[in-house]
């Protein structure tokens, strides 16, 4: 059953139920997705919540591929290329990135000798963080 408001100032009314249909769960992928695998896929993490932070993992993406476009790196991770944006500008700003224009491209270079932010661990480096991410026994 559908509901509607009249919104008091314009008059309009507005529906309180979903307009579109949800989408099942069986569906298909779409097709910038379907290269992904399950567990890297943007929906497939969007539900639960994860140990490592968007801007690790926007730093562990620079630091596979230091030439990767940053709409790559936003579909991968599952936020907007905007938020990316923001993300290096932090990691910049932190000194834990530096990033060179080669000619319309921009490359990423890790500072990877920084230590990490937080007094936990604070003892460890962008390096360590790095390496036990990619070094998989």
């Amino acid at each position: 059953m559908k509901k509607t408001r009249t919104h008091k100032k314009s008059g309009r009314s507005k529906s309180t139920a979903a307009e579109s249909p949800q989408k099942k769960s069986g569906d298909a992928a779409p097709a910038e997705t379907a290269a992904l695998t399950a567990a890297q896929r943007p929906e497939a993490a969007s539900s639960r919540w994860t140990f490592l932070t968007n801007h690790s993992h926007v730093l562990i993406l620079l630091s596979r591929n230091p030439s990767i476009v940053l709409r790559e790196v936003a579909a991968m991770v599952g936020i907007t290329e905007r938020a990316v944006q923001r993300i290096i500008a932090d990691l910049e700003e932190g000194g834990f990135l530096e990033r060179e224009k080669i000619g319309r491209q921009n490359h990423y270079r890790i500072l990877a000798n920084q230590n990490l932010r937080h007094p936990i661990e604070g003892h460890r480096t962008i390096g360590d963080l790095l390496e036990l991410i990619e070094n998989t026994p």
